[in-house]
C-alpha cells in the first residue's frame, strides 16, 4: 500500500490530538485551587516542556521503527508482545475512545451556549458518526479534511489572542513572579492541576500510530512531533494568558466551557456565541484525528492476532473501515454513559503509564539494538527522557495517593488486567502460532 499521508497531516494529526478539551476545559477548574496568575502560566509552560521531553523522545522511536501502531508496535519490539498488547488494549478501549467522547461532549456543550436545548450527548454523537463517515472514505478526503480543520483551529486560536490584545482593556493583574508564586508552585492545588495540563498536552505523539501510512516516515514523524509540539505549547502559554488577561477569574471559576467567558469579554454576548459555536465546530479537527490515529492500533492487533482479523480488513482505498467504526462505536458507548470527570479519571493513569514504558524504552533499545539505524537521535539524551519519566511517575503517584482518583484507577488498571487474559487467549485462538515464541506469526 502507497503511504499517502503528508508531513501537513501528520503535524495537522498532532496538533489537532493534543488542542481540544484540554485546553477549552480545565482553566476553570484550575482557579478553584490557584490564585496566582504567574503559577498558571507556568503550569502550562511546564506542561509544555514535559510533553516536549516526551516528542523527541518518541521521535527516535518513530523514526527507527516506522510502522503504524504507536506504542503497540514499541513496546512488543522492545520488551514483549505481550506489553505492546496491553497498551494496544488499552487505547483500543479507552484511549481513544474515551478522549473521542469527552471532545464530543464538550463541542454539544458550547454548542448548546449558542442554541440552548439540545442535549450535548446528542450532538457530540452526531459529530462522531459524521466524522467516521468522512474517514473512513479515503486518504485524500480524510487527510484534506483534516488538514483543513486544523488550519482553522489554529487560526481561530490566533484571532483570539490577538483581538485579546488589541480590543480588550487587561484585568488589574500581574503576571510577574512573587512569593506566592512560589508558594503556589510547591502546592497540592499546582500538582493536582499539572495533571489536567498533562491530559492537554497528550496527543502529542499522535503521528506515530500512523507512521506506516507517512510519506518518509523516518524524517516525517520526527518533524511532526517535534513542531505540533513545539506549535501547541506556544499557542496554550499564550491562549491562557489571553484567558486571564481579559475576563474576570471569578466569572471562569468552576466552568467547564470556559473559553466562552473571555469569548464575552472580547467581542461582547452575540460575538461569544458565535465564538463559542466556533469553538464547537473546531473541535470536530480533535476527533477527526483520533478517529485517524486509533483504529491504526486496532488494524495492527487485527493483522498480528488472526483471531481479530475481521478488524484489520480495508476499503479498496486501504483504510481500516472495521477498525474505525468499532473505535467509533465504543466512544459512542462512553459518551453516553460516562461522565467527563469518570472518563478522565480512569484514562489518566494507565496512559500515562505506557506513555512512560515507551520512553524508558528509547533507553532499553540504546542498550538492546546499539547498532539500529537511528534517523532522528532524542535531543537532549538521556536528560530529557530521564526528566519525563520522573515527571510521569510523579503524576501517576500524585494521582493515585488522591482519595477519589482510586476506585476510577483501579477500573482503568482492571482494563488492563482484562487486556493479560485477552492477550492469552488471543495467542491461543490465533492460527499459526510459533510453540515457544513470543506471539503469533503469520
Amino acid at each position: 500500500m502507497s503511504k499517502k499521508y503528508s508531513l501537513n497531516t501528520a503535524t495537522a494529526v498532532v496538533i489537532a490530538n493534543m488542542i481540544g478539551t484540554g485546553v477549552f476545559g480545565s482553566l476553570g477548574f484550575q482557579l478553584l485551587g490557584i490564585h496566582d496568575y504567574a503559577s498558571i502560566i507556568i503550569l502550562w509552560a511546564l506542561g509544555g516542556v514535559i510533553a516536549l521531553c516526551g516528542a523527541v523522545a518518541y521521535s527516535e522511536l518513530g523514526a527507527a521503527l516506522p510502522q503504524s501502531g504507536g506504542e503497540y508496535h514499541f513496546l512488543s519490539e522492545i520488551f514483549h508482545p505481550s506489553v505492546g498488547f496491553l497498551s494496544g488494549w488499552v487505547s483500543a478501549i479507552i484511549g481513544f475512545s474515551a478522549p473521542i467522547a469527552m471532545a464530543a461532549f464538550l463541542l454539544g456543550s458550547y454548542f448548546g451556549n449558542v442554541i440552548p436545548g439540545y442535549d450535548a450527548r446528542y450532538i457530540g454523537a452526531a459529530v462522531i458518526i459524521f466524522i467516521t463517515l468522512v474517514q473512513s472514505i479515503d486518504y485524500r478526503i480524510g487527510g484534506g479534511f483534516q488538514s483543513v480543520a486544523t488550519g482553522l483551529k489554529i487560526v481561530l486560536i490566533l484571532l483570539f489572542i490577538i483581538c485579546g490584545f488589541a480590543l480588550v482593556s487587561p484585568q488589574p493583574v500581574s503576571f510577574v513572579p512573587g512569593h506566592a508564586t512560589v508558594a503556589s508552585v510547591f502546592s497540592g492545588a499546582f500538582a493536582a492541576s499539572l495533571v489536567f495540563v498533562n491530559f492537554a498536552y497528550s496527543g502529542w505523539n499522535a503521528s506515530s500510530y500512523i507512521a506506516g501510512e507517512i510519506k518518509t516516515p523516518e524524517r516525517n514523524i520526527p518533524l511532526s512531533i517535534i513542531a505540533g509540539t513545539a506549535i501547541v505549547t506556544v499557542l496554550y502559554v499564550l491562549l491562557n494568558f489571553i484567558f486571564l488577561y481579559v475576563a474576570p477569574a471569578a466569572e471562569m471559576t468552576g466552568v467547564a466551557d470556559v473559553a466562552f467567558v473571555p469569548a464575552k469579554h472580547i467581542f461582547g454576548e452575540n460575538g461569544g456565541k458565535v465564538i463559542s459555536l466556533i469553538i464547537s465546530m473546531l473541535l470536530i479537527s480533535t476527533i477527526s484525528s483520533m478517529i485517524i490515529a486509533g483504529p491504526r492500533v486496532v488494524q495492527r492487533m487485527g493483522q498480528d492476532f488472526s483471531v481479530f482479523n475481521v478488524v484489520s480488513h480495508r476499503n479498496k482505498h486501504g483504510i481500516p473501515v472495521v477498525a474505525i467504526w468499532f473505535q467509533s462505536v465504543i466512544a459512542l458507548v462512553i459518551l453516553f454513559t460516562s461522565s467527563f470527570e469518570t472518563i478522565l479519571g480512569y484514562t489518566t493513569f494507565v496512559l500515562t503509564l505506557f506513555a512512560t514504558l515507551t520512553v524508558l524504552g528509547v533507553i532499553v533499545l540504546r542498550f538492546k539494538k546499539p547498532g539500529l539505524a537511528r534517523p532522528y537521535k532524542t535531543f537532549g539524551y538521556p536528560f530529557t527522557p530521564l526528566f519525563f519519566i520522573a515527571a510521569n511517575v510523579w503524576f501517576m503517584y500524585f494521582w493515585i495517593t488522591t482519595p477519589n482518583h482510586l476506585v476510577p484507577t483501579f477500573v482503568g488498571l482492571g482494563v488492563v488486567g482484562l487486556g493479560l487474559v485477552v492477550y492469552f487467549a488471543a495467542r491461543f485462538f490465533s492460527v499459526e502460532r510459533v510453540v515457544g515464541g513470543d506471539g503469533p506469526h503469520k
